[in-house]
């Protein structure tokens, strides 16, 4: 075995803050399986009572949308999210590993039926994330597959061995002390977010190469960093790396259009390259893409709330990804690496108790990639007046 899993999985339990007597949820890819065990032997040596991991295969998923009935797609067994929700009704733990397998698996399939089959994201996760009931954390796996995928011009077990260094890096693990570093970086965020609290916008202007958007924020509005409590108190990072800043926009206030600047890879490994979006009166009216929109597009038609934007997150470049300008076909790491802003659910704790009410709710939260150093990010006071808030990718407050 690799025991460069055994740090990962140690990571990823501290990033979850297993508890004692905690049953530790583990969903993970075929493909996975190693750093998987390596998860469930920091957990138990944590005190968990028992490690459940389960797995999603893509190859099967792409069996279904050939040969499924399509109105069949967006069904999903009972059981499913009953793992979920019996995992949030104990309050216990979750750990998620991400990365990409199965580069290509979709190749030549439908997008539209492809965006059908939400799989192996579950409707139910938005509501567990806001009720704050489990202590979760998401790490990136590495594997040969995605590796290559990163680094086409190498060979595969360079590509490989490139994989783990930069993904060591920005994890921190090439730190002393990881926990202390990441402590510290999130210390960091955390002074960001109080920054442009005491600003109290209105609403953020972006510009740059193929947008120009203006977001509107509530009245209670809350930046926030990537560190969660649970309602009973256990404190946790929800993803690492983290290097974002966040908040939860008016959903209703949303004009103009988006590029992204890096490709945006769904929860299955669907890759949408060069995604253009246009927003009128909060909705999404205009997507379009170079590759596998559709998918997107069948996303946002779940329900009334997964056209809208129910998050709005800023990154500087004082981060450890964006400096490295590796694209990771992978959200976790490349949301880190730019700001960014996500289709459907806002996360309830981003604002005061009086503005949950206007929150935007779906069954999806899908994040995409707009920020470069060459956007510009500008707040917008109630009185009109502009701030600048970020150019070239460093803070202006």
């Amino acid at each position: 075995m690799d025991t460069r899993f055994d740090a990962l999985g140690e990571l990823a339990v501290h990033g979850a803050n297993v508890q004692p007597g905690q049953i530790l949820g583990v969903t993970a890819a075929v493909g996975q399986e190693e750093l998987a065990r390596a998860v469930a032997s920091a957990g138990y040596r944590r005190g968990a009572i028992f490690v459940d991991v389960t797995y999603f295969d893509p190859f099967v998923k792409r069996e279904r949308i050939l040969h499924a009935d399509p109105d069949t797609l967006s069904f999903v067994p009972d059981w499913a999210p009953a793992r979920l929700l019996g995992l949030a009704a104990r309050r216990d733990a979750r750990v998620s590993l991400g990365g990409v397998v199965a580069p290509g698996v979709f190749d030549g399939l439908d997008s539209e039926l492809l965006g059908r089959d939400q799989l192996p994201w579950l409707k139910e996760s938005a509501n567990v994330i806001d009720d704050r009931s489990t202590n979760w954390s998401i790490v990136p796996c590495p594997h040969p597959e995605w590796a290559s995928l990163v680094y086409p011009g190498l060979e595969r077990d360079a590509a490989y061995e490139r994989l783990w260094e930069e993904l060591w890096h920005v994890l921190r693990l090439d730190e002393p002390d990881p926990r202390a570093a990441w402590d510290a970086r999130v210390g960091v965020l955390h002074a960001s977010a109080e920054a442009l609290n005491a600003k109290g916008f209105d609403a953020l202007h972006l510009q740059g190469p193929g947008t120009d958007l203006e977001i509107g924020l509530l009245p209670t509005s809350h930046w926030r960093a990537g560190d969660f409590e649970t309602v009973g108190g256990i404190r946790h990072l929800p993803n690492l790396p983290t290097e974002e800043v966040f908040t939860a926009p008016d959903p209703d206030r949303v004009e103009g259009h988006v590029t992204s600047t890096r490709p945006l890879v769904l929860k299955d490994g669907t890759i949408i390259r060069r995604l253009h979006v246009r927003f009128e009166g909060g909705r999404a009216v205009e997507i379009e893409g170079d590759e596998n929109a559709g998918a997107l597009r069948s996303h946002t038609s779940v329900d009334e709330g997964a056209a809208r934007i129910g998050e709005l997150a800023l990154v500087d470049r004082e981060g450890r990804i964006g400096p490295l300008e590796t694209i990771f076909y992978d959200t976790l790491l490349d949301e880190n690496a730019a700001s960014h802003i996500a289709l459907g659910n806002a996360y309830a704790f981003s604002v005061g108790e009086e503005d949950r009410g206007r929150l935007n709710k779906s069954t999806i939260h899908i994040d995409f990639m707009i920020g470069s150093l060459e956007l510009e990010v500008t707040g917008v006071t109630p009185a009109g007046d502009r701030i600048p808030v970020l150019r070239d990718g460093a803070w202006q407050l």
